[in-house]
């Protein structure tokens, strides 16, 4: 950081990410009456998964019957590695956030009857009511302001430091506690030309000394047309698949259906089973940014073929994230939180998917808890109004290289990382059909790139930002494959899958926690199993048997 030039902040909390569970921590502080700043490196309320379009949500009633089944289901679906009372918890807060969203001014579809029906949200009316709530609550907003390293000293996280770009200047934000709320890691980068999706939040929990869990639920791609980064792929589902010589692909198309498709060659769809002017109004209207990439090309989605690939969407639709360890969402480092993708969803989703209705409530309560629990910290850590704080970021920053950080700045070109980096995570044949073999490779070729991370030599802003994801980019690979290694087993409804393993194992019902950067470690997380854990002993040792 130039430190001349800085924006120089202080507050009770700091919120890192613009998206839902930014938003929500940053209201939820300010509602405790924390002095609150919150900084995106986009724009709060079109930053995020949830902005473009819409999403589904869990939203029961408070009928007990109702949701101890839908508690129960989900347990079975996640391998049993979720919490009863953590789902119970995210359905309870979520009933109460969207009465708040409703009160605030978002117009929900009622029924014949007059009912709110509140299980669902269009994202661009829902993430622009939460930028106005977040600033009339009086959180200051800086927006294009990416998060570069956080700032600690013995007390723990006290603040952070990152750029603003549109003015060419660092910011630095001191505070009483941080809370972590970026999205997860989809192996993309902006500077590629895609979304920021790259895992920096984790990276810079990682550097402060926070744990990870559930990084090998990661195996998750999504159908999305080849000439674009959109995977909100449910409407595919009105499409007929094609082989490049027009004949139709026949088979159920779930599972590994597409995957083994586009190992053979190039796939087109067409969505010809919107046979009527009538149907496609209707699906145009559900959903329009589904179409755009389509229109944006010339293509007419219902009567013309568009190739079709899968894109990974790692973390962000897996499971994996920092680890939490306090009901408000606390990581294993004093003064940091962390919401939304940035934590791990095991503790509602267990092995099993937090895409769709899971991640978006997920986002919401994860976001109130530790936007409450920072704002408590902050107020009742007991540190004094004068800190020693000290950047922690070692990685991609293009600091003088320090022992065991690699080579001098200035050899590598932060392109051809993210490239290299791409290239053990995102091919179908390694990352997709996980075997031993294909992912200790793949590992491999991870830590003898991961020196060259400190070999960039960012000039300008961008690059600097570029730099940094590119570090996080291969950190979070790295994490992914030694725990994708550690669990010889099948679990998670798709999420992790391991070729030479492929029944569920009752003997590995257990997380696994990840650490480290250098060095990485692994070790089994036993801590949340309760009594339910007996009576999910039998299910268990059924599904290892099948």
């Amino acid at each position: 950081m130039s430190g001349e030039t800085a924006v120089k902040l202080t507050a009770d909390v700091l919120v890192i990410g613009g998206g839902p569970a930014g938003a929500w921590a940053a209201w939820s502080a300010a509602s405790q009456g924390a002095k609150v700043v919150l900084v995106d490196k986009g724009y709060l309320g079109s930053s995020g998964a949830t902005a473009p379009g819409g999403t589904n949500l869990l939203y029961l009633p408070p009928d007990r019957e109702l949701r101890e089944k839908a508690v129960q289901q989900r347990m079975e679906s996640g391998g049993f590695l979720s919490e009863a009372d953590w789902i119970h918890r995210v359905l309870d807060q979520v009933y109460i956030n969207l009465e708040l969203v409703e009160k605030w001014g978002y117009p929900f579809v009622r029924d014949e009857d007059g009912v709110p029906q509140r299980n669902h949200l269009q994202g661009p009316e829902y993430m622009a009511l939460m930028r106005k709530a977040v600033k009339k609550a009086g959180v200051k907003v800086l927006d294009h302001a990416p998060a570069l390293e956080l700032l600690v000293d013995e007390h723990g996280v006290g603040g952070a430091r990152g750029i603003l770009r549109q003015q060419n200047r660092d910011w630095e934000v001191e505070a009483g506690a941080v809370v972590i709320a970026t999205g997860g890691c989809a192996f993309l980068s902006k500077g590629l030309g895609c979304n920021v999706l790259t895992g920096d939040g984790y990276l810079m929990g990682a550097e402060v000394g926070a744990e990870l869990s559930g990084m090998e639920f990661s195996r998750r791609y999504a159908p999305a047309p080849a000439f674009s980064s959109n995977t909100r792929s449910r409407l595919l589902g009105w499409a007929t698949y094609y082989d490049q010589e027009g004949k139709e692909l026949q088979g159920r198309r779930d599972g590994d259906f597409l995957a083994k498709c586009l190992l053979e060659g190039p796939v087109y769809a067409i969505m010809n089973k919107a046979d009527t002017p009538e149907k496609q109004a209707i699906l145009r209207s559900s959903h329009a940014i589904f179409f755009l990439p389509y229109d944006r090309a010339g293509i007419d989605a219902f009567t013309q073929p568009f190739p079709l690939t899968l894109r990974y969407e790692g973390t962000v639709r897996g499971t994996g994230g920092l680890r939490i360890v306090t009901d408000d969402c606390g990581t294993t480092v004093p003064g940091l939180y962390a919401a939304g993708d940035a934590a791990t969803r095991e503790r509602i989703t267990g092995a099993a998917s937090g895409g769709g209705a899971f991640n978006a409530s997920w986002a919401i309560c994860s976001g109130t808890w530790a936007g409450a629990g920072a704002a408590k910290h902050a107020r009742t850590a007991g540190v004094g109004s004068v800190r020693r704080l000290r950047p922690a970021g070692r990685y991609g920053l293009g600091r003088p290289s320090v022992q065991g950080d690699g080579p001098t700045p200035g050899q590598i070109d932060t392109r051809t990382l993210i490239r290299s980096i791409q290239a053990q995570v995102l091919p179908l044949e390694i990352n997709y059909f996980r075997t031993e073999k294909s992912i200790g490779e793949a590992l491999g070729k991870l830590h003898a790139l991961w020196p060259e991370v400190n070999a960039q030599a960012p000039v300008t802003v961008h690059d600097r930002v570029h730099a940094r994801e590119a570090a996080a980019m291969a950190a979070t690979a790295r994490w992914m494959y030694t725990a994708a290694l550690a669990r010889k087993e099948t679990r998670g409804g798709g999420l992790h899958v391991l070729r030479e393993y492929p029944e569920l194992d009752p003997n590995q019902h257990h997380r696994l926690l990840v650490s480290g950067l250098e060095r990485i470690e692994v070790k089994p997380d036993r801590s949340f199993l309760t009594p339910l854990a007996d009576q999910a002993a039998p299910a268990l040792k059924e599904a290892g048997a099948q």
